[in-house]
């Protein structure tokens, strides 16, 4: 089978959450006149992954340019999530790059260069520190989605495999900050009468 994108490498949205304390689900916050659930596809498609797969859980909404999944256990955690999401990867995907909905800061870049390190395991770091987003070969998302409990995603895999993880430096590109309540979505728009709170 034709392999498609950046060496047959697929995108994960995680994107299901209720975001309880920001009063609405983040993937229909919009930030730049953007809903971060289509920020999230534009990031990895331009990161050179086809095809994009999203899964939603608390609100079900078209989405172009990608593949929609929906988790009915999405309440349950992340974790959920990824299985849900892994899943649902296409059979001729190398790997995939996993991304969060509600970091809107982090660039395509970042997720190109998670590509070109060809590790089987490559972490996206901030000051030294693992964040978001990372990318898994094909053999090990059995791994990841056996470990994948509550709201901790992939976190659990590679903490237990860290001599797996390639930490691929992005403080450059990229800003892992995350929007939980409406006050971090403050910092990141600004105040005004355009905010979209």
């Amino acid at each position: 089978m034709t392999m498609r994108g950046a060496d047959g490498v697929a995108g994960l949205l995680l994107a299901a959450g209720s975001g309880s304390r920001l009063g609405r689900p983040k993937a229909l916050v919009e930030y730049g006149g953007e809903r971060l659930v289509d920020r999230g596809v534009r990031l990895l498609g331009e990161g050179g992954c086809d095809p994009v797969v999203v899964v939603l859980g608390a609100v079900d909404v078209a989405v172009p340019r990608a593949v929609v999944v929906h988790n009915p256990k999405w309440a349950s955690g992340m974790g959920s999530s990824l299985r849900a999401g892994l899943a649902a990867l296409p059979g001729h995907a190398s790997g995939v790059v996993i991304a969060l909905v509600d970091q809107p800061l982090i660039g395509p870049e970042a997720v190109r260069r998670l590509i070109a390190a060809r590790a089987p395991v490559a972490v996206a770091t901030y000051g030294g520190s693992p964040r978001n987003p990372v990318f898994l070969a094909r053999e090990h998302w059995a791994g990841a989605a056996e470990l994948a409990e509550g709201d901790a995603g992939a976190r659990v895999f590679l903490r237990a495999h860290p001599e797996l993880v390639t930490p691929v430096p992005c403080d450059d590109v990229a800003d892992p900050a995350d929007v939980d309540t409406p006050e971090d979505l403050r910092r990141l728009t600004g105040p005004g009468p355009s905010e979209p709170i």
